[in-house]
């Protein structure tokens, strides 16, 4: 990544490392959505991502996060995004400072917006996981700080860049690589797996049922994408189709944070049921050297009950969750030290 730009100011040649301006565009921003970062800015990130992490194995820490404090409003249960932004703060030396949807008032006594304000002055960055994305893009509104997006109902765009970053330490590359997404093509990982894989020139190809393909705020934002990129995207109701030359085979839960005691929960599984992660489905690739990504958490366990992927795939060698889920901790780091100008 680090190339020259170059510049000619009356007769004069200026070099830029292209790294260098990259900080300097991301600083003081939010990130909400990958809608709102180029392609650069995000292969940035992910190369950041990879470099902290080599640092945090050499027991190097730089504290470029020194006397920040970060506030995480989590109004969803968490285990990655929570503790990879617990330890990310500590390593950079900022404090986290953990809200729950009990220790505060927000959307109770007090507004979202109210509750942003008060937050923007006291802390340097928000972390808001929990529901609806316009709540998240209100906080950074009215907070006039960076906020990064943990998870809404409708993206996840801190977990993509852990895939990516994940993907790029398997195969030395993001471009040309083909993605084939089962499940539930309208979840928030899959609308952000989209996003992303046109941003980086990822191929990426959704198997659902046509009920569940994305929604019409992802294929309108898809048909503003360049003609060539447009071309690399397949949604399918097969999922062997979908596979065909896959290098990574991705799938999430098939019933999202708050979907387990709707009446039609049961229906959904079944409608389901034929996009399960099987040895077949892997097979079906047709490359020795695939991997099976999943956000976590999993429905694996119990093969009488397996959901979306079964236990034989999980836990085999092309099996690559764990270094994805540890991979949320350093694009975590990465984010926050490019937002607030520790990089």
């Amino acid at each position: 990544m680090n190339f020259f730009i170059t510049f000619v100011i009356n007769g004069f040649v200026i070099y830029i490392i292209k790294d260098l301006v990259l900080k300097g565009l991301l600083k003081n921003r939010s990130f909400l959505t990958l809608k709102d970062y180029n392609k650069d800015e995000i292969i940035f990130l992910i190369d950041l991502a990879i470099k902290l992490k080599k640092e945090k194995k050499r027991g190097k820490y730089k504290q470029r996060l020194k006397n920040k404090s970060i506030a995480m409003i989590f109004e969803k249960t968490s285990t990655r995004t929570r503790c990879a932004t617990s330890v990310a703060c500590f390593d950079e030396g900022a404090h986290a400072e953990f809200l729950g949807k009990f220790d505060i008032q927000m959307g109770k006594k007090e507004s979202i917006a109210d509750t942003a304000r008060v937050l923007g002055r006291m802390f340097d960055a928000i972390i808001y996981r929990g529901y609806k994305q316009e709540i998240v893009d209100k906080i950074a509104f009215f907070a006039k700080k960076p906020v990064i997006n943990g998870l809404t109902d409708e993206y996840h765009p801190t977990q993509i860049l852990a895939d990516f970053m994940t993907i790029k330490e398997c195969f030395g590359r993001l471009g040309g690589i083909k993605i084939a997404f089962l499940g539930d093509g309208n979840n928030n990982v899959a609308n952000s797996l989209i996003i992303g894989a046109a941003k980086v020139g990822i191929n990426i190809s959704v198997a659902a049922p046509k009920s569940l393909f994305p929604n019409k705020n992802i294929l309108d934002y898809i048909n503003t994408i360049d003609t060539d990129i447009k071309k690399n995207i397949l949604f399918t109701e097969d999922p062997y189709e979908a596979v065909i030359n896959a290098d990574v085979v991705y799938t999430d839960v098939w019933l999202s944070m708050g979907e387990e005691d709707k009446p039609d929960a049961g229906n959904k599984i079944k409608l389901l049921t034929k996009y399960s992660v099987n040895s077949d489905i892997m097979s079906a690739t047709k490359k020795e050297d695939s991997i099976f990504l999943h956000c976590l958490p999993a429905s694996h366990e119990d093969e009488k009950h397996n959901l979306e992927v079964t236990d034989e795939v999980f836990e085999s060698e092309k099996s690559y969750v764990f270094s994805q889920a540890e991979n949320r901790l350093h694009t975590i780091k990465a984010i926050l030290v490019s937002l607030l100008g520790g990089a």
